[in-house]
């Protein structure tokens, strides 16, 4: 997947743009971002925000190595399959819909 595919991805499974980077918030605070996509020339890191505020990178993946699921779910290669992000994604998703 390049980059425009998973930005689409993304916007489409509840990420919004914070900051010019695809990103997931806290429910409670949904303007500020606790998970971000990086996208660099050839890799998109994974990054996550610390509670004292610093990102951390907690996976990265050249662009071939991240696949598109067959039936439209997560991606694969860059661990955003584990429970936390999923969970995470779909909150997003339903305070866009739902606006709570």
């Amino acid at each position: 997947m390049d980059k425009d595919e998973l930005t689409a991805w993304a916007l489409k499974n509840g990420w919004r743009m914070i900051d010019g980077h695809p990103s997931l918030a806290k429910p409670a605070r949904p303007k500020e971002a606790i998970v971000k996509l990086v996208f660099k020339t050839t890799t998109v890191a994974l990054e996550v925000k610390r509670p004292a505020g610093k990102w951390d990178k907690v996976a990265s993946a050249a662009y071939a190595a991240v696949t598109a699921d067959e039936d439209g779910g997560v991606p694969q290669g860059l661990g955003l399959d584990s429970f936390v992000f999923t969970k995470l994604m779909q909150d997003n998703k339903d305070q866009q819909v739902f606006g709570s």
